[in-house]
């Protein structure tokens, strides 16, 4: 009771829960019960369409450092982005809020922020950026989605960052005139489901497709996803298919594709030891089909079933 639109949520170590709700406001769960005061220290959230405060993660030294990590939308309705920051957790306070990266270009409307972030072992954060937006949204003269291919924009992007906003020495994509060096993937449309396995030692994320083609895929460094030039996704519109090409040489196919929307957010793998049949299997919340899908998965990370 009394959340609002309630995005995201990462344990503390002593069993309280940080949740994030989209209209810019951070919450406490101490002990069961919703600590009534919002947490004070967050700059101003754009909060319009399906923008606003977003993900929050601990940083994997979080009891030595107490730093919270979040994604959220900055800007206004005519001109805003996707930003990611830090800060310090002290009590029911946020100190010291940094920016550490932001979308470079800002765009237009409310759509497709992505903002899913999760941390790898060498102790660098993936975060997730959404392509822009649907037509009419447009940028530089074209289709904003399509920023997606290019490898000068951020948007349609999975970036890899230090824990500081730095770029990784070893990121795929080195710095040059026509490279943001940031970048880990591409030809991404809007990723809200995101998830290290650390027992295969891979990444996985649920994408939101357009009419149809929602996608489960194995993320790599340096690859591409393939949108919009290539997708299963068809025009809200019209219905009419966006390209011809369901696959291509040199663009990734996706592990799963669903037909029927199911529109994911929040991903998962299980690692526990209190169900043994689920161990090493994913988990992706739909909010079209409300369900939670389980996939089950063999050693090797093929898909074996839903």
């Amino acid at each position: 009771d009394n959340l609002e639109h309630p995005w995201a949520l990462a344990w503390l170590p002593n069993g309280d829960m940080l949740i994030t709700e989209r209209p810019g406001r951070l919450r406490l769960m101490r002990q069961g019960g919703l600590v009534d005061t919002p947490l004070s220290g967050l700059p101003t959230i754009f909060a319009g369409g399906q923008g606003g405060l977003l993900d929050v993660r601990l940083h994997p030294r979080f009891d030595e450092n107490k730093k919270v990590y979040f994604t959220y939308a900055h800007g206004t309705a005519l001109a805003n982005r996707t930003r990611v920051a830090v800060a310090s957790l002290n009590g029911l306070a946020l100190d010291d809020w940094r920016v550490l990266f932001e979308v470079a270009t800002p765009k237009a409307g409310g759509q497709h922020f992505g903002s899913r972030m999760a941390w790898l072992p060498d102790g660098t954060l993936l975060v997730s950026i959404g392509d822009g937006g649907n037509p009419p949204v447009r940028l530089d003269g074209d289709w904003i989605r399509k920023k997606a291919q290019s490898k000068g924009s951020r948007l349609g992007k999975i970036v890899r960052l230090t824990a500081d906003g730095q770029v990784p020495a070893d990121n795929p994509f080195p710095k040059s005139d026509s490279a943001d060096p940031h970048i880990w993937s591409l030809g991404h449309r809007n990723i809200q489901g995101l998830a290290y396995d650390p027992l295969r030692d891979r990444v996985w994320a649920s994408e939101h497709g357009a009419l149809g083609g929602d996608e489960l895929n194995q993320i790599a460094g340096g690859e591409n996803y393939g949108w919009p030039t290539v997708t299963y996704s068809r025009e809200y519109v019209g219905g009419v298919k966006i390209s011809e090409h369901t696959s291509k040489t040199g663009m990734r196919d996706p592990e799963i594709v669903w037909m029927t929307a199911i529109a994911p957010s929040g991903l998962e793998i299980y690692t526990g030891d209190r169900f043994p049949q689920w161990r090493g299997d994913l988990f992706a919340g739909g909010l079209q089909s409300q369900d939670i899908r389980g996939i089950d998965l063999n050693a090797g990370g093929k898909v074996m079933g839903e």
